[in-house]
């Protein structure tokens, strides 16, 4: 089955405004990792001028490419200017995208409870009243904006995925980066792999004379283990298994998947699985790049 995206258009401007502990830290994080230039707490006096820099100039090039900026009740002149700002800013060439957060008032006290972090409205009344007490301040806020998030069900890593899946390049979101490394126990197992997968029990070149000394990206070797049913099968069944995995843990938002494949030496067995897999997830259209730790031990 097919993995290919299809291109979207972005909004260049992305304004990100809602409810203190709504999730606005993991969207700005999430519009990074999209190359948006963020900027949190933008003062509403520099909103018009931050602006500007979106407009295409006399050449028709941007000094900023697309931008994503937090602006929220921290910034004290917020409630009273904003609406007015966002009025001049959707009269220039730059149509500004305004996305609100927000979530129930039993997560949001759950949220600021755990981080232990106090919250911007808290005048002693107790976090409940400034939780309640700020979503009656942006209640003419909220109906400005053109999308509105509840994170109340969301994860970190949920909300993520819904950030990239709306304003990705990808109809279906970032594509995965799949990072495959050969490597041999001998020499230890590679750092923060996400799989691993042992050949082991396949047939070893090494103790063939004639094909100790090439690698296993040496045709002769390849053959030599192309002979082997086994061979193949593990292959096929390790690429049925990555062609059933990968699509959840893009679900899950992970942008690179570190899967290794690991034989008694690094340079035979493992390096040939390695490559065969490299060149399955190619046909199914995955971002796949290939490393061979120990081929040259």
């Amino acid at each position: 089955m097919s993995k290919v995206t299809t291109a979207k258009t972005q909004p260049a401007f992305v304004i990100i405004t809602g409810l203190s502990g709504s999730g606005m830290s993991s969207a700005t994080n999430a519009f990074e990792d999209l190359s948006y230039f963020c900027v949190d707490n933008l003062p509403l006096t520099m909103l018009s001028t931050f602006a500007r820099l979106l407009i295409p100039n006399d050449e028709e090039v941007r000094a900023i490419e697309k931008a994503a900026l937090v602006i929220n009740i921290r910034e004290r002149h917020f409630l009273s200017e904003f609406p007015h700002e966002l009025t001049k800013l959707r009269k220039k060439i730059l149509e500004p995208f305004v996305v609100f957060f927000e979530a129930s008032d039993e997560v949001l006290k759950r949220r600021f409870s755990e981080t232990r972090r106090p919250h911007p409205a808290d005048t002693g009344k107790g976090l409940l009243a400034a939780i309640r007490a700020e979503r009656r301040a942006l209640k003419h806020i909220r109906p400005l904006a053109d999308l509105i998030i509840d994170t109340s069900e969301h994860t970190v890593h949920t909300l993520r995925r819904v950030i990239t899946e709306t304003f990705g390049t990808y109809v279906d979101g970032a594509p995965l980066k799949v990072q495959i490394i050969s490597f041999g126990h001998k020499f230890g197992t590679p750092r923060d792999l996400d799989l691993l997968f042992d050949v082991r029990h396949l047939p070893n070149p090494f103790f063939n004379k004639a094909l100790r000394d090439f690698g296993g990206d040496e045709p002769k070797v390849v053959r030599f283990l192309e002979k082997h049913e086994e061979v193949s099968e593990t292959i096929g069944r390790f690429t049925d298994l990555l062609n059933y995995l990968l699509p959840f843990y893009k679900r899950e938002g992970k942008s690179y998947l570190n899967v290794g494949v690991g034989c008694t030496g690094g340079r035979h067995r493992s390096v040939m699985v390695a490559n065969k897999i490299r060149e399955h997830l190619k046909k199914a259209s995955y971002d796949v790049t290939v490393t061979h730790r120990d081929l040259q031990k």
